[in-house]
């Protein structure tokens, strides 16, 4: 088993989920999560949030190396500095500008971060949306002053 499926594995088992109740939720079959949790698979990049999201852990947990849960670790460097902008407004401008059009001219509030990822909320013509995206697409923030 790698270590991502002994994460996995482990995680599910800690909350009494089944590997056919951690499949439904996912939309996989029960065989998709065995491979996963065996190694002898890994998951599409897209579905890592979700699994996490499911387990209540974050992205860094699953994908690096080291056991510690997110939160455990201190923030260093910049990390302390993308931690005091959660809770803000800002804009973000993305290294490729149809990397999420979802967001593209939109304000944002980040809501947290986990490891190399950002959780951010927005208003968008579809509605509220809330999406989870890689740190290392955005290519700068803009701090968006509140309206009183």
């Amino acid at each position: 088993m790698d270590k991502l499926g002994i994460k996995i594995a482990e995680k599910r088992k800690g909350l009494g989920m089944t590997q056919i109740e951690l499949a439904e939720r996912m939309h996989v079959t029960r065989q998709t999560v065995s491979r996963w949790e065996a190694g002898t698979a890994l998951p599409d990049i897209d579905k890592i949030g979700e699994i996490a999201d499911i387990l209540g852990v974050s992205c860094d947990y699953l994908l690096k190396d080291e056991s510690v849960e997110s939160g455990a670790a201190q923030a260093k460097g910049v990390g302390k500095l993308l931690k005091s902008l959660a809770g803000k407004t800002v804009q973000l401008q993305f290294f490729d500008e149809e990397a999420d059009v979802d967001l593209f001219n939109t304000p944002c509030r980040i809501l947290d971060f986990e490891g190399n990822w950002m959780r951010v909320a927005a208003e968008a013509k579809k509605g509220r949306i809330e999406k989870l995206i890689p740190i290392s697409s955005v290519l700068s923030m803009e701090i968006v002053k509140e309206r009183d």
